[in-house]
């Protein structure tokens, strides 16, 4: 496989010249996007939204940026992402709609309409196969994810407690999944039932094909029969009250390989378009509800038609920056015992790993590591 080709521009910007959205569309221009046929096209564009009290998110002018883009080229833009897995304020559309306004994010500021890709419930979705997959055969995606003739993902890279950083892959394999599909990921578990957060309201057992969960009348409460149960994960987006969670998560390096299935899943044949920023490095990821000091320098902005291509190109990027000073990885690298791994994301959170995502995703043909960077000023 030939080499793909990496644009990347920095963060320098002359005094009252253009600004940095402006410089963002110049790379992507530069970097090919007008090479897709948009006219008349529906173009989901991805991105995360922020949990509410983090404040490290991509801001929404650069998702203005590239939705403005995208009109120049005669498509119809829409940003979207997928509810999540877990307790929090991006669980159902209300709320995650609710938390993407709060974050700066509306029709009005970002210039294009806003769907939450798996419905209202986290449970709108559709059976993608995965060609070439060894752990997922058909990946679970966000309805209106699919629906979109074009694809693009504006990704923040940040670090990741599990998968070491966030970038494209994580972005898009993880973040289109639907509820169960993000449950297929991270758990080879069973569903648990919470008791005292059990309403009874049996709206789970509706979800359930395989008759893993039953409902006990005397305790009014549901309960899981863990014979039947086969992890799928739609129980969870069916509860409204955090009372059903699986527990058994899987081991990251699993975690790894299932996230780039999924993102294979979610770009294969159509138009792909993928765009990077490193800026404000939290060493966890954006879905938390707060974020830590940046443990790396703001680097640059970087674009790709290839998404394993782009997070080689940021990894490595990030791999020659210098930590920065009262960040989590400084601190650590600052602690007398401390093992060095020579490598920010793993000396940042010792327990995460990355490299198996990557070279899976090369594996089952998504992308290629090998990558030339092209310098846009």
């Amino acid at each position: 496989m030939e080499k793909a080709k990496v644009y990347f521009t920095d963060f320098r910007t002359v005094a009252f010249g253009d600004g940095l959205p402006t410089k963002l569309k110049k790379l992507i221009r530069k970097a090919g996007i007008g090479e897709i046929d948009m006219d008349g096209k529906f173009v989901a564009i991805k991105l995360h939204f922020g949990e509410l009290g983090n404040v490290s998110y991509l801001r929404p002018n650069y998702a203005k940026a590239v939705a403005d883009l995208v009109k120049e080229l005669g498509g119809k833009p829409f940003l979207t992402d997928c509810n999540t897995m877990y307790p929090g304020k991006r669980k159902n559309a209300l709320e995650h709609l609710e938390c993407a306004w709060e974050n700066g994010f509306s029709p009005l500021s970002v210039g294009c309409p806003i769907l939450i890709g798996d419905g209202l419930k986290g449970t709108d979705d559709i059976a993608v196969p995965v060609v070439g997959g060894e752990y997922v055969k058909e990946a679970k995606i966000g309805r209106a994810v699919m629906d979109a003739d074009v694809f693009i993902s504006l990704t923040h890279f940040k670090g990741h407690e599990m998968t070491g950083f966030g970038g494209a892959i994580k972005n898009i394999g993880m973040g289109c999944g639907s509820r169960a599909g993000k449950t297929e990921q991270h758990s080879g578990g069973k569903a648990s039932i919470d008791e005292a957060k059990c309403r009874g309201c049996m709206a789970c057992l509706k979800e359930c094909a395989n008759e893993g969960l039953f409902f006990d009348e005397e305790a009014g409460k549901m309960r899981v029969n863990v014979d039947n149960c086969v992890g799928c994960g739609r129980c969870l987006g069916a509860c409204n009250f955090d009372a059903i969670a699986f527990k058994n998560f899987a081991a990251n390096e699993l975690l790894n390989k299932r996230m780039a299935e999924y993102t294979k899943a979610v770009v294969d044949g159509r138009p792909h378009f993928h765009i990077s920023l490193i800026v404000d490095v939290s060493p966890n990821c954006d879905c938390h509800g707060e974020n830590d000091a940046p443990i790396l320098p703001d680097l640059g902005m970087f674009a790709s038609f290839d998404p394993l291509a782009l997070d080689q190109a940021c990894v490595d990027a990030c791999m020659k920056a210098s930590p920065l000073p009262g960040s989590q990885l400084f601190e650590n690298l600052s602690k007398p015992d401390f093992h060095d791994h020579h490598d920010h994301f793993k000396n940042s959170t010792p327990q995460s790993e990355w490299r198996s995502c990557l070279d899976h995703a090369e594996k089952i043909g998504l992308g290629t590591k090998d990558y030339e960077l092209i310098f846009v000023k």
